[in-house]
């Protein structure tokens, strides 16, 4: 397969950023099997691919990545349905803003420093579409992308409460993180092509 961040970056084989992604191969293969855990060989009774793909497509979404986006709302119509792609998408677009802000602990040194920000919630017209699970996995993935100060028992209590299992928080947590890195690398590879184009 086609490696994913080449993919969504745009690489052109043979040119300039594909020479400095395969200057570093064990980087470039880590990144790879990574996706390929995450997506592909999976176990699907921590998370099902529907599950996974919901989270990537909102999550890239809400990076305002439009090639990363479209690539996981195929996966997500593919494992789980138009509804729940439309869905996603309605939400992700919802749950738009700017961060990172949130809430430090009142007794600690950093509570001068708290920010007020959208506190993202499914309503329950789409909560009924995607299901508890996926609700509570979205609503999770934007706590950790714009509110990753407030990660808490609590948050991770409530996603218990939905039916997740420790391994399946754990996978989900590990999809939200990848997908920061994947989609920052993806854009930074966009901008050195840009560059090296002009």
């Amino acid at each position: 397969m086609t490696d994913i961040i080449d993919r969504l970056a745009g690489v052109t084989p043979g040119g300039t950023v594909d020479a400095l992604r395969r200057h570093r191969p064990a980087t470039r293969d880590n990144a790879q099997a990574s996706y390929h855990a995450l997506f592909e060989n999976i176990e699907a009774a921590s998370a099902t691919l529907a599950e996974r793909a919901a989270v990537a497509q909102f999550v890239a979404i809400l990076h305002d990545d439009e090639v990363a986006a479209a690539h996981y709302a195929a996966l997500t119509r593919e494992s789980g349905g138009e509804a729940l792609e439309r869905a996603v998408t309605e939400l992700a677009e919802a749950g738009r803003t700017e961060g990172p802000y949130g809430e430090y602990p009142a007794e600690g040194p950093l509570v001068g420093e708290s920010v007020a920000g959208l506190r993202f919630a499914v309503d329950d017209h789409a909560r009924e579409i995607l299901g508890e699970r996926t609700a509570a996995s979205l609503e999770h993935a934007h706590l950790l992308v714009f509110r990753p100060r407030e990660s808490s028992v609590a948050a991770l209590t409530a996603l218990g409460a939905a039916g997740w299992s420790t391994d399946g928080i754990v996978t989900l947590s590990q999809l939200v993180s990848f997908l920061a890195f994947q989609l920052r690398v993806a854009a930074g590879l966009r901008l050195l092509d840009t560059e090296d184009a002009a």
